[in-house]
């Protein structure tokens, strides 16, 4: 074997053992010398796609050939991008604002925060326990703002219920940037957080992130999104315990990287901004549908400081239908790709230095690369319904550079961003988003701005099902690579076109299995509860009667938990007849709860109690919300299970699909509160 084939697995040894210690703990130069290894892997396959791999035996397979090309450049080397940018040290902000939360607890500043929830038409329980939360944070030269784009009567007694001050305007201009503009006018507190309805901040949000700001530089604070429920991607598959949300990635390593350029993303909601900061480039920037990323590059532009603290300090509603989760990607795409022509944007924006710019600009790119990403999709019909092969292939090219590539990626890409996802796995999304982004990122090109659309929350689904609007487009590849798969069978089965014909049938499977997995994502269940629900194990106490009214106390394991019932851990079994009344819930240390009214539900494989609120309980049950979402370090800092293994769970999925009414969607909880900064007396 000659060195050109034996050398690049040789170097993948260097992945290899990387993958085996953690990132965060190992030296800068482990991580500079991994990517140079991705980098030159990278050229050395463009090298060959360029100079040898191209079929230019008609014009057809000429153009199919460069295309296929084109696109695989393109998404190689836009993935260097942000590969290139982890060059540079970077922080997740932790370390940085213990130190300034030390120093503000022994200063005298305590400034006026104004806190304001945007809310247009979210469901009553959503904002009520937003609000709830907001009321609740430890820090009390707070005033909140509840800014109503809707008008509703119910809004402006939920408001004067928690002490929130009120406003609702006649004219909805300017949707979200324009709602928030005109809080901003009638508050004048020197600092400013901002929550979205469905945010649940944690009761020590203000305390972590004041300090930040006491460098007079510093304008923002932004803050991880975590979500409170599974995106239907992981619920749909049934994937929760295998697969992180893509957000999880963005949070725990684009942030931290691009901070170290001084381009941190404003993510519109859960951060704390100066006003006098907001002041100077004229509030938030109201042209824009993603005025968050516009005002904060806003603010860059002014030589303003933008610090990421990854902290995950609050928790919202991701979107709860596969439908809805397009809309959301497709809405971030459009505001995103509408910057770049703004005068606001990261092209024309002047006061951003070159590598600002460029950090800002890898963010479009990742919506560029839907485009070829479909092209990907569409290639392997190429082999059966036309007979071309767009890609020539030699065992050599395979072993030498092809090979060496994708698994050389498959070990990096875990271990550079800090366990936050999978190299494969991570791109599920993307099979059942491609028609759709791909149409709104050529739509953007052409000048077309999709409209400020908010992602229902909270919502019954019904009888679940797919949306049509999904569902045609996958059912439509799905046929054409049923047809192309038989076609080239026809053609193996003949003798003829072999190589192709194999390369063609294991292409064109993989395509045909990712298609499955993305129409199956697509399966929305049917909801009769929206709330969300926590796997956190829990030692409890719970009272009731016997069937001849005697009083019996028993013992309860309990396994997950929401605002409206907990589940009991199996095997537990309730005595036949048995009449729950009352759950007493103690936590060491955190919460002591003595008398929550439950009664026994009915469900399937499980045994559900129910909360029964009255009067007389309303101080226990915010108690207990309160602690619910509120607590400290409530929400792990998960990481991604090895693809191997979770890859076969997927497959296992796929086979025997669990019943929907028989598994719980649920996302996990932790008890233990890692040590900090104390709390501030206040």
């Amino acid at each position: 074997m000659n060195a050109e084939l034996w050398l690049p697995w040789l170097l993948l040894l260097w992945p290899l053992w990387l993958s085996r210690r953690p990132e965060a703990r190992s030296p800068l130069w482990m991580r500079r010398s991994l990517l140079v290894l991705l980098i030159l892997l990278s050229l050395h396959y463009l090298q060959w796609r360029l100079l040898q791999s191209l079929n230019l035996s008609s014009h057809l397979a000429a153009a199919l050939s460069v295309l296929l090309l084109l696109a695989e450049a393109w998404l190689l080397l836009s993935g260097l991008l942000p590969l290139l940018l982890a060059w540079r040290r970077f922080s997740d902000g932790r370390p940085e604002a213990d130190a300034a939360q030390a120093i503000w607890q022994s200063s005298n500043w305590r400034p006026q925060v104004d806190v304001l929830i945007p809310t247009c038409g979210e469901p009553l329980p959503v904002l009520e326990r937003c609000l709830r939360a907001c009321s609740q944070m430890r820090y009390p030269h707070r005033h909140l703002w509840v800014l109503d784009d809707t008008g509703r009567p119910e809004v402006v007694a939920l408001a004067a219920r928690y002490n929130c001050g009120y406003h609702h305007r006649p004219e909805r201009r300017h949707a979200k940037a324009g709602n928030l503009n005109a809080g901003l006018a009638l508050c004048h507190g020197e600092l400013v957080a901002v929550f979205d309805a469905d945010f649940v901040p944690q009761e020590h949000f203000l305390d972590r992130t004041i300090g930040l700001l006491l460098d007079p530089q510093v304008a923002l604070v932004q803050t991880p999104q975590h979500f409170l429920n599974a995106d239907p991607v992981m619920r749909n598959l049934a994937m929760e315990a295998w697969l992180l949300p893509d957000e999880e990635s963005f949070y725990r390593w684009i942030e931290p990287v691009r901070s170290a350029w001084e381009a941190v993303v404003c993510a519109g909601t859960s951060f704390l901004v100066r006003r006098s900061a907001l002041d100077e480039v004229g509030g938030f920037v109201e042209q824009a549908i993603s005025e968050d990323l516009v005002t904060g590059m806003a603010l860059a532009s002014r030589g303003w400081k933008l610090r990421y603290l990854g902290e995950k300090l609050s928790a919202g509603l991701a979107a709860e239908t596969m439908l809805d989760f397009v809309r959301q990607r497709q809405r971030w795409a459009s505001g995103t790709l509408q910057a770049l022509r703004l005068r606001q944007g990261p092209l024309r924006l002047p006061g951003l230095h070159w590598s600002q710019r460029l950090a800002y600009l890898e963010g479009a790119l990742h919506w560029f690369n839907t485009v070829p990403r479909l092209l990907l999709l569409l290639m392997p019909l190429s082999i059966g319904l036309l007979g071309v092969l767009p890609v020539l292939l030699t065992d050599d090219a395979v072993l030498g550079k092809l090979l060496p590539l994708w698994i050389g990626l498959l070990l990096s890409t875990g271990w550079l961003n800090r366990g936050s996802r999978h190299a494969l796995l991570a791109d599920l999304p993307g099979w059942a988003l491609a028609v759709p982004l791909a149409s709104t990122v050529i739509a953007s090109l052409w000048g077309r701005v999709q409209p400020f659309r908010i992602t229902p929350k909270h919502r019954m689904q019904g009888g679940g099902g797919i949306a049509p609007v999904l569902a045609l487009p996958l059912l439509m590849l799905l046929a054409l690579n049923g047809l192309n798969l038989a076609l080239i069978l026809r053609h193996l089965s003949s003798g003829s076109a072999a190589a192709s014909g194999w390369l063609g049938l294991g292409w064109g499977g993989l395509t045909l299995l990712g298609l499955l997995v993305a129409l199956r994502a697509c399966l929305d269940p049917a909801t009769s509860d929206p709330s969300p629900w926590l796997a956190l194990p829990l030692q409890a106490r719970l009272y009731g009667r016997t069937p001849a009214g005697q009083p019996l106390a028993l013992a309860a394991a309990i396994s997950a938990i929401s605002e409206t019932g907990v589940t009991l851990h199996e095997p537990a079994a309730l005595p036949a007849g048995f009449r729950a009344e009352w759950l007493a819930l103690h936590v060491p240390g955190e919460m002591e709860l003595p008398d929550l009214p439950v009664k026994t539900q009915p469900a399937h494989h499980a045994i559900h109690l129910a909360w029964v609120w009255s009067r007389e309980s309303a101080a226990s049950r915010e108690t207990f919300l309160g602690w619910l979402y509120g607590r400290p370090n409530a929400w792990p800092q998960r990481q991604a299970p090895p693809e191997w293994r979770a890859l076969l769970a997927l497959l296992g999925r796929l086979i025997n699909p669990m019943p929907p009414h028989q598994r719980q969607s649920l996302v996990p909880q932790q008890l233990a509160a890692p040590k900090g900064p104390g709390k501030p007396d206040w």
